[in-house]
């Protein structure tokens, strides 16, 4: 179960429905119990976030595109992460970050692809794709909330980056 965020209505802005308050962290990660894992590592993390999570390339995609098959609307993510090891193909998660990297509406957003013990053709072909960075998958819980602390940090708090207009 992910956290929904506070939001406020859009009576300030024409045009508007909501706006999160806390940045949305999007997780793609066929694994139910990683995706628990990343989701208890955020909430020992520095500050608030959304985590939304979906488990296959196609649903990331179908997510940042808004096509869901639920009611809820679809929070644009201030992170992506994305485990190298998606189903879908044999390279389900690389497919992925390039249609993210090459779609004009999605391209700025920094894609993180998490790795169990990566190897440098895997490490050339995620950069070669468009990955922002690739980092090597924790093996225990602390470790795991530690690069979370220290990713988030960067990417959602000293990170600068540019606004949601393509």
């Amino acid at each position: 179960m992910t956290r929904r965020p506070r939001t406020v209505s859009g009576a300030a802005a024409p045009g508007r429905i909501e706006v999160p308050l806390v940045p949305t962290v999007l997780l793609a990660d066929a694994d139910p119990g990683a995706r628990a894992m990343v989701r208890d590592a955020l909430l020992e993390g520095t500050g608030p976030t959304d985590l939304r999570a979906v488990a296959t390339a196609r649903e990331l995609i179908a997510y940042l595109e808004d096509e869901l098959d639920d009611d809820r609307p679809t929070p644009r993510p201030s992170l992506i992460l994305i485990d190298l090891d998606l189903p879908d193909t044999s390279t389900g998660a690389l497919d992925a970050v390039r249609a993210i990297k090459c779609n004009p509406d999605l391209r700025r957003i920094p894609v993180v692809v998490l790795a169990r013990n990566p190897e440098p053709d895997q490490v050339h072909a995620a950069y070669d794709a468009g990955a922002n960075t690739l980092i090597s998958k924790p093996v225990t819980f602390l470790a795991l909330v530690k690069l979370m602390k220290v990713f988030t940090a960067y990417w959602l708090e000293l990170a600068v980056l540019p606004g949601d207009q393509p």
